[in-house]
C-alpha cells in the first residue's frame, strides 16, 4: 500500500523559512517523479514543484521559483521542498504526491491528474 507522510510544517513569520518532509512508502520510490502541491481554503490545489525519478529535472510554479527548493533522496525514500522568504500568500496545506507513471521526466508535472497517490498535508501558516 503506497503511504505517503509529509511533515515538517508550522508557523512562521513572513520572510523566514522552511523544510518540509515527505516519506514515501509501498512503492518503489527511485522510479517516480515526485510533486509538491498546496492547498489554500478555498482555493483549487496548486502546483508547487516536482523533481524527476532521477533528480536530473526539477520545475518550480512561477510564484516559488527562487524561493523555494525541491530535492530527493532515493535511498531514504524522501522528498523535502526548502522554503525560503516566506510570505503570508504561502500559507496553505501542503501535499506530497506520487506521480502515477514511472520514469517520466518533470514535463507537464504541473498536471494534478498525473498525481495518483497523495499525503494528509501539512499546514504552514506564514504570519505578516
Amino acid at each position: 500500500q503506497v503511504q505517503l507522510v509529509e511533515s515538517g510544517g508550522g508557523l512562521v513569520q513572513a520572510g523566514g523559512s522552511l523544510r518540509l518532509s515527505c516519506a514515501a512508502s509501498g512503492r518503489t520510490f527511485s522510479r517516480f517523479a515526485m510533486g509538491w502541491f498546496r492547498q489554500a481554503p478555498g482555493k483549487e490545489r496548486e502546483f508547487i514543484a516536482a523533481i524527476s525519478y532521477d533528480s536530473a529535472s526539477t520545475y518550480y510554479a512561477d510564484s516559488v521559483k527562487g524561493r523555494f527548493s525541491i530535492s530527493r533522496d532515493n535511498d531514504k525514500n524522501t522528498v523535502k521542498l526548502q522554503m525560503n522568504s516566506l510570505k503570508a500568500d504561502d500559507t496553505a496545506v501542503y501535499y506530497c504526491a506520487f506521480d502515477r507513471v514511472a520514469w517520466r521526466s518533470v514535463v507537464g508535472a504541473d498536471n494534478v491528474p498525473r498525481y495518483g497517490s497523495w499525503g494528509q498535508g501539512t499546514q504552514v501558516t506564514v504570519s505578516s
